[in-house]
């Protein structure tokens, strides 16, 4: 895991990462404050964890542009070279699709997280 980390650029893995921290922190402070408020505003409740699943879905938006950073670089090295063999090319699109997975992982989570926030805040709230 810790291979994958640095293989998918520190950079944008490292950022990735405290994104990720951000948004379930988020969620989960906005969740706890509002399920155990005595008059939480439904439609305030819900746009704040709303934010949470916005920040899920930079990440993996910044994930793919991780990916299309590393693809360019990568397209830079081989038009400079004479020639090429199929393997590193492969091994190349592999290394940079990592932050790309990292950061749909991440707008899963927040998706997931928003849905069960969402879900238990509405009932309270009826």
């Amino acid at each position: 895991m810790k291979d994958m980390f640095f293989m998918g650029g520190p950079l944008f893995m490292g950022i990735l990462t405290l994104l990720l921290v951000i948004m379930v922190s988020w969620i989960t402070f906005h969740f706890i404050r509002i399920y155990f408020s005595e008059n939480p505003l439904q439609e305030n409740a819900l746009r704040k964890i709303n934010y949470g699943k916005s920040i899920g879905l930079f990440a993996m938006v910044f994930g793919i542009f991780g990916q299309l950073l590393g693809l360019y670089d990568a397209f830079s090295v081989i038009e400079q070279m004479d020639s090429i063999s199929p393997n590193l090319i492969y091994g190349g699109i592999k290394v940079s699709m990592i932050p790309t997975f990292y950061g749909i992982i991440i707008y899963l989570i927040s998706i997931l997280l928003w849905f069960v926030a969402s879900f238990l805040i509405e009932k309270k709230l009826e």
